[in-house]
Formats: structure tokens, C-alpha cells, sequence
């Protein structure tokens, strides 16, 4: 449990945070984790995020696949132990996202091979943690497959997914069983 945004029990919350928990366990998430267990302590910037990340892990009409390669390359851009981890895990579980192509994302290195598809979006996203937009051969290959709703759903992955990286670095909750972080640190030290 993080010491810095510790879960708020049932009996301690505002009627707001209820709401919002209540609503967060009703959704597909099934329970206030990861990330909204901080965001809580402020119900109402909570209820919004989880209104988006809602959206873009369950209705942007993404292959599951490529949403999560998106994610994964977010929390390796951030070093993002406890989202790498879930993520890693949910992409296992539900995708045709290889293990090599995670592991190579894990090291921060280029996976290949890697299907067109995936290979387009891990450029579009790398370029876009990296350089704060895609380049133009990146973004048209993504435009060309998913249209301007999907470039903008892929966008909203990293920014959104950014800002929860930024959450769970902040609130530094433990993994689960003690587990070792699985990512090496790119970033200086806070």
C-alpha cells in the first residue's frame, strides 16, 4: 500500500469518493485498483479519468493487441513498474502480442520481427513518447489503418496512460507478492 495515497476505507470516504468508487466497480475494471486507488483521494479528477481510460482500454475499437503494446511502450517510456506489470500481464492473457516483441519493449529496443500492424503502432507510439507527436510516415501508416479516430484514440493512450504512469511513480504502490520491479530504470533518479 502506498504511504503517500493510501486506500481510503469504505467508511472514511466522502460521498463523492463513493460514488466514483462505487462507479469504478461497477465498470470492467470490477474494483477501484491500480492507479484509482490515489486518484480517490481527489474523487472527482478521478471520475473523469476513469470515464477515458474506460474508453480507450475497452471502446475504442482497437485491436486489444495494439492498445496494449501502446500502453506497454508508455510505461516503458516512463518506467512504470506497476503498469508494465499489469499490462504485460493483461496483454498475455487476451492478445496475439508475442512475449519477444514485450521483452524486446522491455529492454527499449526495436522488436522484430513484428507483424505490420503492431510494427506501425510501436512506431507511432515510441516516436510520440519520444518526440511529443509521430513522424509523418508513422502517423500516415496509422491514419492509413485506423483512420483520424483511431491516430487520436493511439494519442490518447500515451497521454492518458502518461499522466497514470505519472500516478503510480508519484504514489509508489507495491507490486503484488513482493516482486521484484521487472523493468530496468531509463530515467534519472526523482
Amino acid at each position: 500500500m502506498s504511504e503517500r495515497f493510501p486506500r481510503i476505507p469504505p467508511e472514511a470516504m466522502s460521498d463523492k469518493q463513493r460514488e466514483v468508487a462505487a462507479e469504478i466497480a461497477a465498470g470492467p475494471r470490477g474494483e477501484v485498483k491500480g492507479p484509482f486507488i490515489a486518484l480517490l483521494h481527489n474523487p472527482e479528477l478521478a471520475g473523469c479519468l476513469q470515464k477515458v481510460g474506460e474508453h480507450l482500454r475497452f471502446g475504442t475499437g482497437l485491436p486489444a493487441e495494439v492498445v496494449e503494446l501502446g500502453i506497454l511502450i508508455t510505461a516503458r517510456a516512463w518506467d512504470c513498474q506497476y503498469e508494465w506489470m499489469a499490462h504485460r500481464r493483461i496483454a498475455a492473457g487476451t492478445t496475439t502480442l508475442s512475449a519477444e516483441i514485450m521483452d524486446a519493449v522491455a529492454r527499449n529496443e526495436r522488436p522484430a520481427p513484428m507483424p505490420e500492424e503492431l510494427r506501425d503502432v510501436y512506431e507511432f507510439c515510441t516516436e510520440t513518447q519520444r518526440l511529443g507527436a509521430p513522424g509523418r510516415e508513422a502517423y500516415g501508416r496509422v491514419e492509413a489503418r485506423y483512420g483520424k479516430r483511431g491516430v487520436l484514440d493511439l494519442l490518447a493512450i500515451c497521454g492518458y496512460y502518461t499522466l497514470l504512469a505519472m500516478v503510480l511513480n508519484t504514489a509508489e504502490p507495491p507490486l503484488p507478492d513482493g516482486m521484484a520491479p521487472p523493468l530496468k530504470p531509463m530515467r534519472g533518479a526523482g
